[in-house]
């Protein structure tokens, strides 16, 4: 039965009951005043009538009320709810229609259901002339198989992020940035949503704003380099020029000039350190024995300055690392020589070795004069020095080859009181055995 016969039969069901319960009352309500007067009886009977229509009446007005206000408030909630979803559903357009991002409804085939003016700007046609087709068209090989398996796993409900080429419909090549997110209805992932944004021409400036930096790095990187060989060079000249007008060979001016060569000469070693990175083969090394080796390279130059080296070990035994000695080296000497110069009269350099954990520590500490804040900041730029005849190299050199293995290094110093360096390296580990 339909609702609005049941309505009906529901209003019918209460008349019939109440012209019922009329008849009987009534009739009881006749007899016993027909006993009594039969002026009041005949009265009763001429009236009766009217007494039931007023009364029905009354409930069916009641009925019929109470059902059409409910009606009426279902259907203005109905409308309401109507307003709603037309005001989502611009709210929707809105956001499909405007976003300055390319919008790609697609089914679970891949195949697009809309698409928004931007992406229509991005495809290169307008959406008719793509409705229906798969996205696979538009995608470039390289990046088709990496589409698909993003596409598979966005429809079991993760979204994805990602870049890939695409040539639009004049085979133009461009860059975009994907986002793609499922489409959920009632627990059910029908399509999903591609949303794109051309990157091409970011990317190009990007490219050359890199180019730029290089070439400005490379520009500095060839100025500083020229100002550190021009004074040895000058200098070589002047002895050079000085000989031939007096054209006598003086061994003290030869001398000077080897001395020079040995600078340029340091200056390039130190620059290929810098620059890409050298064929090295790491091995097990005991950076003990390195740090000694160090020290007995080093003593006589400790003598001149009446300074004292002291080797301090809190671990027995080898300090196994994974390193080349050689470059290991280099940074204790390049240390040790900074503290060397660093002492005035009477100093003292203090190393440090110890295991912790799974890394190994050399500790080096000086009393030199130190070094204030402003300093610490440029210890790891390359050609800044304070020394007269620094070349700035050698704190950069140690901190690259540090960091080749793997490593850290950090420098504590106070003006007039000393410096420490702290340097950790990774521990040596066996190679695991294949099974």
């Amino acid at each position: 039965m339909s609702h609005p016969h049941k309505i009906a039969f529901k209003i019918f069901l209460v008349y019939v009951i109440i012209g019922v319960a009329w008849i009987i009352v009534t009739d009881q309500f006749s007899i016993g005043i027909a006993y009594k007067s039969l002026q009041d009886y005949f009265l009763f009977q001429r009236t009766k009538g009217w007494f039931y229509i007023f009364i029905t009446g009354i409930i069916l007005y009641i009925m019929i009320y109470k059902r059409t206000a409910h009606l009426i408030q279902s259907q203005n909630e109905l409308l309401e709810k109507e307003h709603q979803l037309q005001r989502s559903n611009q709210h929707y357009q809105s956001l499909f229609y405007h976003n300055p991002d390319g919008v790609f409804e697609l089914d679970r085939e891949g195949k697009v259901i809309a698409a928004n003016p931007q992406g229509e700007k991005i495809i290169g046609i307008p959406f008719q002339y793509f409705q229906s087709k798969t996205v696979t068209e538009f995608i470039s090989k390289r990046d088709l198989t990496k589409c698909r398996k993003y596409f598979q796993e966005v429809l079991t409900g993760s979204a994805k992020k990602f870049e890939l080429h695409i040539k639009d419909f004049n085979q133009k090549n461009k860059i975009v940035r994907v986002t793609l997110l499922p489409i959920i209805i009632d627990d059910e992932i029908i399509g999903l949503f591609a949303i794109a944004r051309d990157i091409t021409n970011y990317r190009r400036e990007e490219e050359l704003m890199i180019s730029s930096e290089k070439m400005s790095a490379i520009g500095h990187l060839a100025a500083a380099v020229a100002h550190e060989v021009r004074n040895p060079l000058t200098s070589l000249r002047g002895f050079i020029q000085l000989m031939k007008d007096t054209n006598t060979l003086n061994p003290s001016y030869l001398e000077i000039m080897l001395s020079e060569v040995d600078r340029i000469n340091l200056i390039a070693s130190e620059m290929l350190i810098l620059g890409k990175k050298q064929e090295v083969h790491y091995k097990q090394e005991d950076l003990k024995e390195i740090v000694k080796q160090v020290l007995v390279l080093m003593e006589a130059q400790a003598n001149m300055v009446n300074a004292e080296l002291t080797i301090h070990e809190e671990s027995d035994g080898p300090i196994w690392i994974n390193g080349d000695r050689n470059q290991l080296k280099q940074v204790f000497i390049n240390l040790i020589r900074n503290s060397l110069e660093a002492i005035k009269e009477k100093g003292s350099i203090d190393i440090l070795l110890k295991k912790q954990d799974q890394y190994a520590y050399a500790i080096i500490k000086d009393n030199g004069i130190g070094m204030n804040k402003e300093r610490l900041k440029h210890i790891r730029e390359p050609f800044f020095s304070t020394k007269e005849n620094g070349t700035g190299l050698g704190l950069a050199v140690c901190y690259k080859i540090i960091e080749r293995h793997d490593g850290a290094i950090e420098f504590e110093s106070m003006p007039h009181v000393g410096t420490t360096v702290h340097i950790r390296l990774p521990l040596y580990k066996e190679p695991r055995q294949r099974s």
